[in-house]
């Protein structure tokens, strides 16, 4: 399966799988609630600054491709992502990779941590057997460890990969050894999933404002 998008569409597909997962009651999005999601300064890597029209720019390419579809029910045009249904995508799959898609190549525990408030995993084998599904399907792959690290990351294929890490062939990573989680990276992960939440607080609370407005 190959599926070649480009760094901005995959941060609008992203961030749209994201929302549709965590805020689901303000779900599709306006221009401007995408906007702010895809420069949301939490849960991110690379952090961007795009404005609404590199936003809108961006959509109509994706609506081109049967990724994006606006919805005009209500008086702001508001824009859901078709990714998930077009590829058969149950919310755990998309759930690892959107994260991947919003924040770059992670291991299994960060993965683990990082998409405890779209779907949780119940252990780390849990996410690896969803790894393998997205793997197989050409959607994921698994990277060579980096010197000094015990883990592998994985990282998503949907951009171009010609200047990606060589794929790692070794054996994949016992379950005990998973289990293993650096405590710093546990600490981490907690600390970001505090600013997400309260992140998705302050958008749900503007977006209710502006009902009012």
């Amino acid at each position: 399966m190959t599926i070649i998008l480009t760094d901005t569409e995959i941060r609008i597909v992203g961030s749209l799988m994201e929302k549709a997962l965590s805020t689901p009651d303000y779900y599709p999005l306006s221009l401007n609630a995408l906007t702010n999601a895809c420069n949301q300064k939490s849960s991110r890597d690379p952090v961007v600054t795009y404005d609404e029209s590199d936003v809108q720019m961006v959509l109509d390419a994706l609506e081109e491709k049967n990724l994006v579809n606006q919805s005009r029910i209500g008086r702001v045009p508001k824009y859901e992502e078709l990714f998930s249904q077009k590829h058969n995508l149950v919310p755990r799959e998309a759930a690892v990779l959107c994260v991947l898609m919003l924040r770059g190549p992670q291991t299994v525990g960060e993965i683990r941590g990082r998409t405890g408030r779209l779907c949780g995993f119940d252990s780390l084998e849990a996410v690896n057997e969803t790894l393998s599904t997205l793997t197989e399907w050409g959607l994921v792959q698994r990277q060579a460890r980096l010197p000094g690290h015990k883990e592998s990351r994985y990282a998503h294929l949907l951009g171009d990969m010609s200047e990606a890490p060589v794929v790692e062939l070794d054996a994949p990573v016992e379950g005990g050894a998973l289990e293993k989680v650096n405590r710093l990276d546990q600490l981490e992960n907690e600390v970001g999933r505090l600013r997400d939440d309260f992140s998705e607080l302050r958008q749900a609370f503007e977006a209710f404002k502006k009902q009012f407005e």
